[in-house]
């Protein structure tokens, strides 16, 4: 065999081979996914409980809230935007789903980042109850995995089918 049959070789051997280490790669953790997935409770119950507090508590002392009305930097900053949306609207009935290939890690294994959509049931003094969607992308770090950014939306209802416009005919 001459030396361009072993190059050959060993080039398809690494072209088949580096696709199964990236998938290995991106497979989620289970104890990962299961840490995350006790940390979302955490949140979600927070939510539910209406505690402005307790939302913010999850979030870095510095971390970042990111919605269609803005940005809030820093834990006293999501605090009272919370506390100001609890006075408003109560929400109830959150409910998170994650991606399944979610969460990620740092290769230094100090910060994860995950993606998934969220639903919640809000009312407020003179509409509701109704039921919210959106997605979500979040980034995580320490002991605690508490929110470093956290981005949300809140995605559109579906406009309501056109009625049929009557046809001269049918006049």
């Amino acid at each position: 065999m001459n030396i361009r049959s072993v190059v050959a070789l060993l080039g398809l051997a690494i072209c088949f081979t580096l696709p199964t280490f990236a998938q290995q790669a991106n497979t989620p953790d289970p104890q990962l996914r299961q840490k995350l997935v006790d940390a979302i409770k955490k949140h979600t119950d927070a939510l539910d409980k209406n505690d402005a507090t307790a939302v913010a508590a999850n979030f870095t002392e510095d971390g970042v809230n990111v919605e269609q009305g803005g940005t809030t930097f820093g834990r006293p900053a999501i605090e009272k935007l919370w506390a100001d949306r609890f006075k408003q609207v109560h929400f109830s009935n959150n409910k998170v789903t994650v991606d399944e290939d979610s969460p990620h890690m740092t290769t230094d294994g100090k910060q994860m980042w995950a993606t998934g959509g969220w639903s919640a049931t809000i009312q407020g003094e003179k509409f509701g109850p109704t039921e919210i969607k959106g997605y979500w992308a979040v980034i995580r770090e320490g002991d605690d995995w508490n929110i470093r950014m956290l981005c949300s939306n809140v995605t559109p209802p579906p406009a309501p089918a056109a009625s049929p416009t009557p046809s001269p005919s049918n006049q």
